[in-house]
């Protein structure tokens, strides 16, 4: 199969052959990582796919995403966190917006805490102690 070369930035909503989890080409495990299913699960359709009468529009539909998909850019996620962020997008992007938000108020919630803390008569008390230590 011909080889593609990716340039500019990875688009997170968008289908890539994954040849480092892939067997053959990477279709299937890019197809299971764009839509969050088991990689294996979407390898047994494939299979039963070909034994089924429809091989032909199988091998000719795999033949074509291997040659037309772009393989996956090897830097795309800096982290397996980022990763399942991305893949929540895809497949479920109402619940990706609840987990933000639910991110976002316990970031608020510790920086309130932190912020309490710090300004508390506690914490200056503490510090002129250690700053006395010190001397």
């Amino acid at each position: 199969m011909a080889e593609h070369h990716y340039n500019g930035p990875p688009r997170y909503n968008k289908l890539y052959l994954d040849k480092k989890n892939g067997k053959v080409c990477g279709v299937c495990a890019g197809i299971a990582d764009y839509s969050g299913i088991d990689r294996t699960v979407v390898r047994i359709v494939a299979i039963l796919g070909l034994i089924s009468p429809a091989s032909g529009v199988v091998i000719i539909a795999y033949c074509l995403m291997c040659w037309l998909l772009d393989p996956k850019p090897s830097d795309m996620f800096e982290s397996k966190e980022e990763d399942e962020f991305w893949k929540g997008v895809r497949t479920q992007p109402k619940n990706t917006i609840r987990d933000v938000r639910h991110k976002f108020r316990e970031i608020e919630r510790r920086l309130r805490a932190t912020e309490a803390h710090v300004t508390s008569r506690e914490y200056n008390l503490h510090k002129e102690f250690e700053d006395l230590k010190k001397k």
